[in-house]
């Protein structure tokens, strides 16, 4: 499935901008491009004699843009090799080999010298490979195995990440999927920068730590533009301090950034360039004196989408830099100040332009799955303690995620995870668990609704928000993934439709914000991802489906009037959007219960739908069995081909003027259209009618509710 951007990519030179503009050296080498590669069992740890196969990096394996565009290989290990040439201007200096993410474990070696052994794919990680090099060409060799274990006691940490795509959960990423290059250093070099803003002292808080521990002289410069602000000259290791006299705050509307230079004194000589913003989130209390999320001391809501960051054509990967800014431009567009970065955690470019355009970011961690054993809880906080301290000066990120939906969480003390968060990062939130599993601590009280959106009231020292709500979903015919459809409610028929559900859903979330106090909303979703038909642009982000400028202004609280609907509606609604009365009753009915003639006078009338432990019921409904009947009056004109709307727990019968008309087993919690049968499609008239249904429960939730549409 193609993208716009795919034209851009470089067959030779995809990827060309420099990949880490946190901490910017001004000589490097790409060695992103065409490499060869081979598969073996993925126990096989010797390389093997040949590279028979072109890839291009870094897309994964699995992505049309790497050109192999092949399932996972879980039991496979994939092995890269290329050559490449140090400049001769880089003699004398430390080579250092830098991956931005390989997926999941891997191994280099450079002209059969091993240089290292990596577990985690999400994270940066780098390799002084200078005593390994020789004059010309030198032989790099990257293998990858990503088993993609779920389930597990060593199951690893994957995301959304699966062999077999499916419902909520996608295909997976198999090797290098980010970008490689070489830098020249000095033996003496800048290893990391660690940026804390204090907003409220007027300072920038700066660590710079040389290579080894050195502790060398050093000097940092703060710019304004082209203005020098603070300059301040200073030992590696210790925290510095940068006075900013003027200060302009960072926000999603005034995206603030200063420039920093950091250079190393005297003959190490290494420098980097930078950038810090003045931002500070923090816990405070609204006018109502309720607990809430404040940006720069001050009550603000973020009204955010989920944004997993998958594309058609590169999975885990963009197809170009224009690209990955494409989604943060787009949700600013829609009016979002905030995205939720879901189960992913991306290249760090994305983060610089959610810095650069202004987008307020809450990370998650990527999940694992299974009650994990020792070895693979230990593995899951090294990466999770990566993630914090390779992101960390990103003044965009002001929520850290600990868990999703209890994904991966029993086997953690989730207390003491959330207190190691707020000791490696005290300046920012951290919630503990969006949605459903809520261990009472950390910053934010988050719930998943789903259409929703609703959330508890805020508490003394935590506030309340709703992680995920929404899901509307619409398929685009010749913009769609599979033929699956995986969304949440019914699947809308046009764009139309799409914005009125979306008004309404934001009028119930200010709603909220007024009377509880909810202090932000994150919409499920910016995009479509593979069979999942939520998102508010199709996969491929070439169709906006809703109308954009309503969108925008319901965003903001402006609910505008929406146009007439060019689409006509369901030929019987169904009880999502209204509260529609049904004839019901819980107790066995005579054998002619769905016939029209039956006298339904002794059943109860309540609204639809009915259920419990299903999103949306409005009537409960615990016993076994319920049946329910409704009058419903036809056009003149009735649709030769029609589906029956059907949302259900467990087992359900369909019956029109008495003549069965569609049945489904199992459970869907979703609306979805079964053909109506010819026999009972010939028994409608203009006029009134009869539609009747019974549904039979045994364990868990339940529900039931019915509608009739044309079929598509």
């Amino acid at each position: 499935m193609p993208t716009r951007w795919d034209k851009d990519v470089s067959p030779t030179a995809p990827l060309p901008e420099y990949p880490r503009p946190i901490m910017e050296r001004s000589a490097w080498l790409s060695l992103n491009g065409v490499w060869g590669y081979e598969l073996t069992d993925a126990q096989v740890n010797a390389a093997p004699t040949g590279f028979h196969e072109s890839i291009r990096v870094p897309y994964p394996y699995e992505a049309a843009l790497s050109g192999a565009e092949r399932r996972s290989i879980p039991k496979q290990r994939i092995w890269y090799h290329r050559t490449f040439e140090v400049p001769a201007a880089w003699q004398g200096q430390h080579i250092l080999l830098n991956f931005g993410a390989v997926n999941w474990e891997s191994t280099v070696t450079v002209n059969g010298m091993p240089i290292g052994a990596h577990k985690g794919g999400f994270d940066a990680f780098q390799y002084d490979i200078t005593a390994a090099l020789r004059s010309g060409a030198n032989d790099l060799v990257v293998s990858a195995w990503n088993p993609l274990k779920v389930d597990h006691p060593d199951a690893q940490v994957l995301g959304k990440q699966r062999e077999h795509s499916g419902g909520i959960f996608y295909t997976g990423a198999t090797g290098i999927w980010q970008s490689v290059w070489l830098e020249p250093v000095p033996a003496i070099h800048i290893a990391d920068l660690t940026i804390t803003p204090d907003l409220d002292a007027k300072v920038i808080h700066l660590t710079v730590n040389a290579a080894g521990g050195t502790k060398v002289p050093l000097t940092a410069t703060v710019r304004d533009g082209t203005a020098e602000v603070a300059l301040v000259a200073g030992m590696s290791g210790q925290e510095l301090t940068l006075p900013i006299a003027a200060v302009h705050a960072w926000s999603p509307e005034d995206p603030h950034l200063y420039s920093l230079q950091v250079a190393l004194s005297g003959t190490a000589g290494d420098a980097v360039s930078s950038y810090a913003a003045l931002r500070k989130i923090s816990l405070g209390k609204d006018g109502q004196g309720r607990t809430t999320i404040l940006l720069n001391n001050a009550p603000y809501l973020q009204v955010g989408a989920l944004d997993q960051g998958y594309w058609p054509d590169g999975i885990y990967t963009a197809p170009t830099d224009v690209a990955l800014r494409y989604d943060i431009e787009l949700a600013k567009q829609f009016g979002f100040n905030l995205l939720r970065k879901h189960a992913k955690v991306e290249s760090d470019r994305w983060y610089y332009w959610a810095d650069k355009l202004g987008m307020l970011v809450w990370q998650d961690m990527p999940q694992a799955f299974g009650d994990l054993n020792e070895a693979s809880k230990e593995q899951w906080l090294v990466e999770w303690k990566r993630e914090i301290a390779t992101h960390y000066n990103h003044p965009s990120i002001v929520v850290w995620t600990t868990f999703n939906e209890g994904w991966g969480e029993n086997t953690f003390d989730v207390a003491n995870v959330v207190a190691l968060t707020k000791q490696l990062d005290p300046t920012r939130l951290v919630n503990n668990a969006s949605g459903w599993t809520d261990r009472k601590c950390g910053d934010i009280a988050d719930t998943h609704a789903y259409p929703g959106p609703w959330a508890g009231k805020p508490e003394e020292t935590r506030a309340s928000v709703n992680g995920e709500f929404g899901g509307v979903t619409m398929a685009v015919p010749g913009h769609r993934w599979s033929n699956d459809v995986m969304g949440y409610g019914k699947t809308l028929k046009d764009g139309w439709m799409v914005t009125s559900k979306y008004q309404k859903l934001m009028m119930t979330a200010y709603k909220l914000k007024q009377e509880i106090g909810i202090c932000a909303y994150v919409y499920t979703q910016i995009t479509d991802v593979e069979q999942e038909l939520n998102g508010l642009v199709t996969y491929d982000r070439e169709i906006i489906k809703p109308i954009a400028a309503i969108i925008t202004a319901a965003n903001a609280g402006n609910f505008l009037p929406l146009p007439p609907n060019p689409v006509p509606p369901d030929l019987v609604p169904t009880a999502e959007d209204e509260a529609i009365p049904r004839r019901f009753t819980i107790e066995k009915p005579a054998d002619s219960w769905n016939s029209p003639g039956f006298d339904d006078a002794g059943w109860k009338t309540a609204p639809a739908p009915f259920g419990h432990g299903m999103g949306g019921v409005r009537t409960q409904w615990t016993s076994a069995d319920i049946w329910i009947r409704r009058t419903i009056t036809l056009p003149a004109v009735i649709p030769v081909k029609l589906d029956i709307l059907l949302k259900h727990d467990e087992d359900a019968e369909v019956y029109i003027n008495g003549v069965l008309a569609a049945s489904a087993s199992g459970y869907n919690d979703v609306y979805a259209p079964i053909p109506m049968n010819d026999e009972a499609r010939a028994l409608l008239k203009p006029g009134a009618n009869v539609i009747a249904a019974h549904c039979r429960n045994t364990v868990g939730g339940q529900g039931i509710d019915i509608g009739i549409s044309k079929h598509e």
